[in-house]
């Protein structure tokens, strides 16, 4: 991949003119700070009103991202310390990887006036249970739809998975100004790959797994085994 990519953790300052804000920058709930942590990495890489997302972020601990993008961030913001390196890595075929991803997984399928519709994935499975038993079942089939969807992402990524390590799935509603609310099936999964493309591989890491990414999701974070 031609172009360079930066991977960049973004920390809340804490000096005083900000620590009145701490509260709203950082608010203990976790569905509001998904919305406020879009509409802060987006005061980051956004440089005008015709600018695309051309980057990926989470949340790594309480105040603190993570983000992948085509761009440098500007290291002086005024709400973060900013701390950017260059995203280089340097992958061969058959390299092993541990990985780390917050993915939104989705099942689309076609409603009755011929739409296709973008549905939660577990709860697609769930609907041959009684939901009585949805909270029997619910781990079970999160981990069978990541599995199969992570194998799906690698035939056309450039990786194998050898082993899906964890799978935790969570339901996200998030608030939104001026705007209806969003409901997110968030998977957080760790495991194991065998890179069988380098160059697809690294380009499918900067575009992201996965949908809604506007909202801290689709960033693979990868680190070698041994």
């Amino acid at each position: 991949m031609a172009d360079t990519l930066f991977l960049s953790r973004l920390s809340l300052r804490r000096d005083a003119a900000l620590a009145a804000l701490a509260p709203v920058l950082a608010p203990d709930d976790d569905n509001s700070r998904v919305d406020l942590g879009h509409r802060l990495l987006w005061s980051v890489f956004s440089d005008g009103p015709d600018r695309r997302r051309d980057f990926l972020w989470r949340e790594e601990a309480l105040g603190r991202y993570l983000a992948l993008s085509k761009r440098r961030p500007p290291s002086d913001h005024p709400f973060f310390t900013v701390e950017t390196k260059a995203f280089e890595p340097r992958l061969r075929e058959g390299d092993r990887l541990r990985v780390a991803l917050r993915a939104n997984i989705v099942a689309t399928r076609k409603d009755e006036a011929r739409n296709n519709k973008r549905r939660d994935v577990v709860l697609e499975a769930l609907r041959e249970y009684p939901k009585d038993d949805y909270a029997l079942h619910r781990d079970r089939l999160a981990k069978e739809a990541a599995s199969a969807w992570l194998d799906r992402q690698g035939e056309k990524s450039g990786f194998r998975v050898d082993a899906l390590d964890d799978c935790a799935y969570r339901k996200s509603r998030v608030p939104r100004r001026g705007a209806p609310n969003v409901t997110l099936g968030v998977f957080d999964i760790e495991g194991r790959l065998t890179v069988a493309s380098p160059s697809l591989f690294v380009e499918a890491l900067a575009n992201g797994f996965g949908k809604g990414k506007c909202f801290g999701c689709g960033l693979m974070l990868i680190r070698r085994t041994g």
